[in-house]
């Protein structure tokens, strides 16, 4: 089953111009062949606050996503110490 990828605003004027061009790869690679094909085998579900949300860990960073049918909506990019936060705000 192929998905649609939907992201938050904030991922394409924030989170992704503050990666480096390698880091960037990465994640349009993890995004392409794991999200898009099985994203509940490759990401693993959130706790507390943001239950009902998953992540897809790539290095030292993470990938917050919503699954819903065959949309995924992308909440966040950010380093590991960044991302919970941030993407908190964006769901209030």
């Amino acid at each position: 089953m192929l998905y649609r990828l939907l992201y938050h605003p904030l991922v394409k004027e924030k989170d992704l111009p503050k990666l480096n061009a390698t880091m960037k790869e990465r994640m349009k690679s993890a995004v392409e062949n794991r999200l898009m094909t099985e994203p509940e085998k490759y990401s693993k579900p959130l706790r507390k606050t943001l239950k009902g949300y998953r992540k897809l860990r790539v290095g030292d960073y993470r990938i917050v996503l919503r699954v819903d049918e065959d949309i995924i909506y992308i909440l966040g990019i950010c380093h590991r110490k960044d991302v919970y936060a941030r993407v908190e705000k964006r769901i209030c």
